[in-house]
């Protein structure tokens, strides 16, 4: 999503007879050039100054055509060159992805990763990583309202999720964590596959051999298979239902949310769904019910008090509106979308300098949050 070309910053040398990589790299063959990574402010169509270069700057080059140049014909030579001159290149790299993205410095670890899947392509690990590193970054960027980014971002992870779930030799973990991926995305019948399929990899593992944490897993994902069946998710009423709503089509989601209902009135997710499809209509009052009902039948949680305040802000109950996003604000006192609609709120209250504020607090966390940006330069005038 990088509108930038980052080969921009790369040129091709020949390297002169002499010249070393390090002690340990392979020979040099001059006759392939070479990526150089140039430094920030330098001129690509200007002539390159060979005194100046140094092996960082190649192995930089190496990575940023990786990464970026998938039908280079001497990917194999590059790969070659970097693994031998860093031995321990992709740990090296893999963490350093990890602790940007934990960070939330989205692009850089974005950079890293697709280097890492260009300087291996066949290591799984990988790819899990970054199917864990774009579903991370959806989930961000949900929170902060960027819902069309978010969207982009988990279509990239659901693809990599795919490509390692179809590995061989099978990893128990794509599944595992796939079936969380799909159960936010209210797919029931996906994530409860998913779920099933790890068990079936792990069930005749010892528990000294699944340690701790797989022990923890075998039986989280046993959890919610049950959770599941007990509450008819996997049912087709419901996936049909979310597909609808999702792809505009309220109504007709709707109606199959309601035939869901007649079966199963006491499954607060199908109430949500409900309360969804019709707060989209802009049948704000109809859609603060279903909310309400999802509330006393236990969903209780960040997103269903964030979508019954905006039908109270619609049916101009700002007292009630605000009330209920700070409820939502205890669950998850760093959720950027909440503190947005606090920001808001207070614009409709005439509390110019709490909505400043609470816009301000979102930039502490997302300093390049949309929304956020646009009420505070708009409080400028």
């Amino acid at each position: 999503m990088n509108p930038n070309n980052p080969l921009n910053s790369v040129v091709f040398i020949t390297l002169p007879e002499n010249f070393e990589i390090s002690k340990k790299a392979m020979h040099i063959d001059t006759t392939i050039p070479l990526p150089v990574q140039l430094p920030i402010g330098s001129n690509q169509d200007e002539p390159f100054d060979i005194s100046t270069l140094s092996e960082e700057m190649i192995l930089a080059g190496i990575l940023t055509v990786l990464a970026y140049d998938k039908s280079n014909p001497n990917l194999n030579y590059y790969r070659n060159i970097i693994t031998n001159a860093k031995p321990n290149i992709k740990t090296e790299l893999s963490e350093a992805a990890i602790l940007k993205a934990r960070n939330e410095d989205f692009d850089i670890a974005e950079e890293i990763f697709d280097a890492l899947r260009g300087l291996d392509p066949e290591d799984m690990a990988i790819v899990l990583n970054t199917a864990l590193f774009f579903d991370q970054r959806a989930d961000s960027y949900r929170k902060s309202g960027l819902i069309e980014d978010a969207d982009a971002y988990d279509n990239d992870a659901e693809y990599y999720y795919k490509q390692v779930m179809d590995a061989e030799p099978a990893i128990p973990d794509a599944f595992f964590n796939a079936g969380f991926f799909y159960l936010k995305q209210k797919n029931f019948i996906k994530g409860k596959e998913c779920f099933e399929i790890y068990l079936a990899y792990v069930v005749d593992t010892k528990d000294e051999e699944l340690g701790e944490n797989g022990i923890y897993k075998k039986q989280r994902a046993a959890e919610i298979i049950r959770d599941i069946e007990n509450r008819n998710l996997d049912d087709e009423l419901f996936k049909s239902a979310y597909d609808l709503i999702c792809n505009e089509e309220e109504e007709k989601g709707l109606d199959k949310i309601r035939q869901f209902l007649e079966k199963n009135p006491k499954i607060w997710n199908a109430w949500f769904l409900l309360g969804w499809g019709l707060r989209r209509l802009g049948r704000y009052a109809d859609a603060k019910q279903a909310f309400d009902e999802t509330i006393k039948l236990g969903g209780d949680n960040c997103d269903t008090y964030n979508e019954l305040a905006i039908c109270q802000m619609e049916l101009g109950d700002l007292a009630g509106s605000k009330k209920t996003l700070l409820q939502a604000f205890q669950l998850e006192p760093e959720n950027t979308k909440i503190m947005s609609n606090l920001g808001f709120i207070s614009l409709k209250e005439g509390d110019i300098e709490s909505a400043r504020g609470y816009f301000t607090a979102v930039l502490e966390f997302d300093p390049e949050d949309k929304i956020a940006l646009s009420a505070l330069s708009q409080l400028e005038f």
